[in-house]
């Protein structure tokens, strides 16, 4: 056996809670202003959803709006007032109690930012790094997307049936390559672990909870090929009844789940989290470009897997580097020099080029709204602008090279 799990949390976890109001914050004001700076963090324990940070906007936002920020997102979570759970066991909307402590930007990191010649600098030093493989038809690793699926199902269900299931849910998958090599050649062959924790009602059995499930994991689409549940190990629940959940009981922080956001630990991560900041600072955009740039490389078919690291220095536009890394999967004929290079030449990656490649100072229902990003993954969702398949060709003219 070779293993390797990864781990995924639904928007109910409190760590998504904050990440969500976070970035329910970075749309509203970005909406209204589209060259709003934001960087506001969100800390949610027990009742009480702390907002600090840094705000340059003109949309003008009073405590009371952004305490309905708070309630409308913890609503669309799943934390709606159910009547199921009581107010000691699941944190209930109107409840929450919020403390709002934002300052503006530094005029000193906004005068590299906003530069006189009308590019933008990056609002941030850091590196930041993307990835692909060809292990799902996402191009996302196995592990992370089946434990995604899972979250997804049980999730789905604990909202549309609030007597039975909590919201605040954790999904882990552990797939087995057989060897290191099949690892490095992408080729996993059975999901060898499944484990799911959910908060039940307290008149729901353990057993019930379990059988519940335990349909749900069958349900949820795992490829026949890889999941057989009579060879697979299960964990539903592994500690017993959880009944009470949420901030009530687990408290919540931006930035915190950042493998879970990313590749589930098939890949590096960078310096720092996306939610809670705009799109000019590059923690968040240089990781939809990097994520961006190795998804086409891997689709065009240059490579079985592919990590980008991007780096950026605070206040200047274009990358102090970009690095590709194919780990020795790169077709014959190529190198990773060659595709750093060719990345380099043909992606110019400022904060502008990104923003307006992607429309990141544009989230709208009809495109795509960070607190959604925030609850669904920061990566590996195909209908994000950072997720699409177009630079393809322009990839596979390195094969005629």
């Amino acid at each position: 056996m070779y293993l390797f799990t990864s781990e995924v949390v639904s928007p109910g976890h409190p760590d998504k809670c904050a990440d969500i109001i976070a970035d329910s914050i970075v749309d509203r004001l970005i909406m209204g202003d589209a060259k709003s700076r934001v960087a506001s963090e969100v800390f949610v324990a027990g009742k009480h959803v702390i907002i600090g940070g840094e705000v340059t906007s003109k949309s003008k936002l009073t405590t009371g709006d952004y305490t309905q920020i708070v309630r409308d997102a913890l609503v669309q979570i799943g934390y709606d007032g159910n009547p199921y759970f009581t107010r000691e066991e699941c944190l209930h909307p109107e409840d929450v109690q919020v403390q709002v402590l934002l300052n503006a930007q530094s005029p000193d990191i906004n005068q590299g930012v906003d530069q006189a010649d009308g590019e933008t600098g990056a609002g941030d030093q850091g590196i930041m790094f993307g990835y692909a493989d060809c292990e799902t038809a996402n191009y996302m690793p196995s592990a992370i997307t089946y434990a995604r699926m899972l979250m997804e199902a049980v999730y789905a269900y604990a909202k549309a049936n609030p007597s039975q299931l909590g919201v605040d849910i954790k999904t882990q998958v552990t797939m087995d390559y057989g060897t290191k090599s099949n690892f490095d050649a992408c080729k996993p062959q059975r999901i060898h672990t499944i484990v799911v924790s959910a908060p039940c009602v307290a008149t729901m059995g353990i057993d019930e909870v379990r059988q519940l499930i335990q349909k749900l994991i069958d349900e949820a689409g795992l490829p026949k090929e890889l999941y057989n549940k009579e060879a697979c190990i299960i964990h539903i629940n592994p500690t017993g009844k959880y009944v009470s959940h949420s901030s009530l009981h687990d408290s919540g922080l931006t930035g915190r789940k950042l493998i879970v956001d990313s590749f589930g630990g098939y890949a590096p991560i960078g310096g720092g989290a996306q939610s809670s900041k705009d799109y000019t600072k590059v923690d968040r955009s240089g990781l939809y470009a990097a994520r961006y740039i190795a998804k086409n490389l891997v689709a065009a078919g240059l490579a079985k897997k592919a990590v980008v690291q991007i780096s950026y220095a605070i206040g200047v536009a274009r990358p102090t580097s970009v690095a590709v890394d194919t780990h020795g999967t790169v077709v014959k004929g190529l190198d990773d020099d060659q595709l750093s290079a060719f990345v380099m030449e043909h992606f110019p990656l400022t904060p502008n080029w990104i923003t307006k490649t992607f429309g990141l100072d544009r989230p709208s229902k009809e495109t795509f709204l960070y607190a959604d990003v925030a609850a669904r993954g920061q990566v590996g969702q195909s209908d994000y602008p950072w997720e699409r398949l177009d630079q393809i060709e322009l990839f596979k003219t390195l094969l005629s090279r």
